[in-house]
């Protein structure tokens, strides 16, 4: 990487183009289409891992249990199917594996059984084709705060509160794809990791620094249980407490990751990082075995999203776990329900 001074001044234009496009969006310069649904977006502000994907999974089965029909449009990020636009899920059955779709998708598709999954760039043109399929009454958009060419009844925007310096600077000198003041776009503010944060102080810091008008809500995601990768089996959390275990993970935040294995009582012996969205080789599952033996793990832990890539790889007899992740809502749960599926169940 360049020297820092070089990277700020490349953020110069970057930052000017983002803002100059979303002026156009918002001048009507550039279209903005509509979906005949109501449409729900998840996104964040910076790169790296805020807490989507389990944010996304907790409304998807949020909205199925008010019995909506639910479809889900991802842009299957890293996805090796050529199609413009593919069915992950039909609702009945996981139709693509995480290599054709995409990890999150895949994932989506795999924890929300009832949703529809589809995954295409452009998420209008996605959309009609799912519509035109599936009697859906709700949207959710993966990752679309960015995505600004679709209109969304309710935008969330997460920001990760055990991370106040990924809001330092925009890319390539820092981790964020827009300026702060693109958070005024947030129907809500969803402040995630908030048991990880090391000052409490922080989170009035990063109030203000977003500009938030209303206090956001606040989210920790908790330990549920782990699935056994290869049998699919669910074991308990005491079941791995004070156990030797080696983590491994390709994903965007693995501090959190292991911060969450810490907290469970487990002895973290060692730990491969992979970058994220890692397509795993049997070369990676040797290495992780190597360095377990080495180090005397009794365990190999990793996370749901780098499952569903490890679980193909896996020979008889190896045994790795995953942890399952749920959503908890600290602060905020009666207006985030309020906002989200006021008005949304059906008659």
């Amino acid at each position: 990487m360049g020297p820092m001074w070089l990277l700020q001044l490349l953020s110069v234009p970057y930052g000017l183009m983002v803002r100059a496009r979303a002026w156009l969006y918002a001048a009507g310069w550039f279209p903005t289409w509509t979906l005949p649904c109501r449409v729900i977006s998840v996104g964040n502000l910076t790169v790296g891992g805020t807490g989507k994907t389990p944010v996304v999974i907790w409304l998807v089965q949020s909205l199925l249990r008010r019995g909506l029909r639910v479809g889900v449009l991802s842009r299957g990020y890293k996805r090796q199917s050529g199609e413009e636009f593919l069915l992950v899920s039909d609702g009945k059955a996981v139709l693509a594996g995480p290599a054709e779709a995409g990890d999150e998708p895949h994932l989506i598709a795999s924890r929300c059984p009832g949703a529809v999954v589809v995954v295409g760039a452009d998420r209008y043109r996605a959309g009609l084709w799912a519509l035109s399929r599936f009697p859906l009454d709700c949207v959710v958009l993966d990752d679309g705060f960015q995505h600004l060419a679709l209109h969304r009844d309710v935008n969330l925007l997460l920001v990760d509160a055990s991370a106040p310096r990924d809001l330092n600077a925009l890319l390539p000198a820092g981790r964020l794809r827009e300026p702060l003041t693109a958070a005024a776009r947030a129907t809500l503010v969803l402040m995630t990791r908030v048991d990880q944060m090391r000052q409490q102080e922080a989170l009035a810091d990063m109030v203000g620094v977003l500009g938030c008008k209303e206090q956001p809500i606040l989210v920790r995601f908790q330990p549920d249980l782990f699935v056994d990768v290869a049998s699919g089996g669910a074991q308990g959390l005491d079941d791995v407490r004070g156990r030797a275990i080696l983590l491994f993970s390709g994903i965007g935040n693995s501090d959190s990751f292991r911060a969450t294995m810490s907290g469970l009582g487990v002895n973290v012996v060692d730990e491969v990082r992979f970058p994220d969205h890692h397509d795993y080789r049997n070369g990676d599952l040797k290495r992780i075995n190597d360095r377990a033996r080495r180090c005397m793990a009794q365990l190999l832990v990793t996370t749901e999203k780098d499952a569903v890539k490890v679980a193909p790889l896996l020979r008889p007899g190896e045994r790795v776990l995953a942890l399952r992740l749920g959503m908890d809502i600290v602060d905020g749960r009666e207006r985030m329900e309020r906002v989200v599926f006021g008005g949304a169940e059906r008659a």
